[in-house]
C-alpha cells in the first residue's frame, strides 16, 4: 500500500462507518452556498438526525463500492456532500430540496432511499414525500373521521329511539 492510500484509508473507513445501517445518502451539489448559509443546513441537517459531510468524490466513490450504494458512483463528479441518516429516510432530500427553495445555492444529485437508488431526475420527486411523522398523523386522522361519524349516527338513533 502507498503512503497516499494509508493516508486515504481511514477516511474511506469513516465513510463506510458512515454509511453502515443507514436508511438513505444522498449526493448534493454544493455550487453556490455561502458559508452562513452552509452553517445554516448544517444545523437543520443535524437537527433532523442527518449527517452531511463533504468528501472527495475518489474517496466516496471506494467506500459506496460493493454496498447498496454503490449505484451513487455515477454521480460523483464536480462538488460533491453526502447527506446520511439512520433514521427518517427521506429527510436528507426534503430538507436539502426545502433549502434550495431559499436559492440557487444546493442541487440534489441523486441517492439511495431504504435500499433503491434514485437518479437526478427522480431524487426532487423523493423530496415531496412528508416526514413518516406527518404521514402517520395523516393516516390516523382519516381513519378517525369514519370512526366519529359513525359513532356520532350510532348516538343520534340511540337518541331517536328514546324520544
Amino acid at each position: 500500500m502507498s503512503k497516499g492510500e494509508q493516508l486515504k484509508a481511514p477516511i474511506v473507513q469513516e465513510i463506510s462507518e458512515l454509511l453502515t445501517g443507514a436508511t438513505a445518502a444522498v449526493l448534493v451539489d454544493y455550487k453556490g452556498i455561502t458559508v452562513e448559509q452552509d452553517t445554516n443546513l448544517r444545523k437543520e441537517l443535524r437537527t433532523n438526525n442527518v449527517t452531511y459531510r463533504v468528501y472527495k468524490n475518489t474517496l466516496l466513490n471506494r467506500a459506496v463500492k460493493d454496498t447498496v450504494f454503490a449505484p451513487l458512483a455515477e454521480n460523483l463528479s464536480g462538488r460533491t456532500a453526502i447527506a446520511v441518516t439512520k433514521a427518517d429516510a427521506t429527510a436528507p432530500a426534503r430538507i436539502i430540496a426545502n433549502f434550495d427553495k431559499k436559492g440557487d445555492m444546493v442541487a440534489l444529485k441523486a441517492g439511495v432511499i431504504e435500499g433503491t437508488y434514485y437518479g437526478p431526475d427522480k431524487i426532487n420527486a423523493v423530496a415531496l414525500i412528508p416526514s413518516r411523522e406527518i404521514l402517520l398523523g395523516r393516516l390516523f386522522g382519516s381513519m378517525k373521521s369514519p370512526i366519529t361519524n359513525f359513532a356520532r349516527v350510532l348516538k343520534q338513533m340511540a337518541e331517536k329511539k328514546e324520544a
